[in-house]
């Protein structure tokens, strides 16, 4: 009988090579596409996963409810959060008098209508169609093929994502974080860490990002790219942070927030779609 890890293992091989399939050129393709803003976005290929979380999982919130989820078309993710050189190239820095302006940062303090205002602003340079992924396919990427907890396993440590870097709500990383020349309570440059089995950089951890769709509840029947509720005033927010704990940065760990607040904690990546 195989082992967990062996099985992870096989099914990140069949992944990987229905990616290498959608990358070929007879399709138009390409496993990777960087824009002249020099965001990189990589190919995820459509597939079906269990979204949400089993209920023997610690910290489980009780809106994860496990359900069937098929995304149907590929897509492009950005394989990072949009960063503070890649936001001022598109909205200047006249929205970010707090932000320190390190070009590598991802940029924070934006919120969910200041999302869209950029993406309606990169939309019209003609280099494609730019939206915000939607929870399911948010964590369809976190996920790489994996049903644990985290996309690396089922624990967490400070190696494998910032989160605890947080001088007066928990500090768990910091000593760590030190040891890596990077700076306490705020977030990491983008690429800090290890990227996920598709390439994706801080899926968990480092900054929430911001989802196209509403907060509410899941259907429990199996469904096909999900757009989350079509009522509520809240937005999803997901993949945890700095400023807290590390089970926030479960895959299916589910936030949301005003979409006009802008959160210290907050920032977002793109979906590049495919026509």
């Amino acid at each position: 009988m195989l082992s967990k890890n062996a099985v992870r293992m096989f099914l990140g091989f069949i992944t990987a090579l229905y990616i290498v399939s959608f990358s070929n050129p007879v399709y138009g393709l390409e496993k990777t596409y960087t824009n002249t803003l020099g965001m990189t976005f990589v190919l995820i290929a459509p597939g079906t996963f269990t979204m949400g979380s089993p209920p023997g999982e610690p910290f489980r919130g009780s809106s994860e409810i496990q359900h069937q989820v098929t995304i149907s078309k590929p897509f492009y993710m950005q394989t990072t959060e949009v960063t503070v050189k890649q936001w001022y190239s598109i909205m200047g820095k006249r929205m970010l008098v707090f932000q320190k302006n390190l070009d590598n940062m991802p940029v924070t303090r934006v919120s969910w209508y200041d999302c869209m205002k950029f993406i309606q602003k990169l939309n019209r340079l003609g280099q494609g169609k730019y939206r915000l992924p939607t929870e399911a396919e948010w964590e369809y990427a976190a996920r790489a093929g994996t049903s644990t907890a985290y996309s690396w396993g089922d624990t967490i440590d400070c190696d494998k994502a910032m989160y605890g870097n947080n001088s007066l709500k928990d500090t768990e990383c910091q000593q760590y974080i030190k040891s890596k020349g990077l700076q306490i309570d705020q977030p990491a440059p983008v690429k800090s860490y290890a990227p996920n089995a598709w390439g994706l950089y801080d899926m968990s951890g480092n900054v929430w990002e911001w989802c196209r769709d509403r907060y509410g509840a899941y259907k429990k029947s199996p469904v096909t790219d999900p757009t989350g509720s079509e009522s509520g005033s809240m937005r999803i927010r997901r993949g945890g942070s700095w400023f807290k704990y590390g089970y926030y940065c479960r895959s299916a760990n589910r936030n949301y927030g005003n979409p006009a607040t802008r959160y210290r904690t907050t920032g977002f990546r793109l979906v590049r779609e495919i026509p």
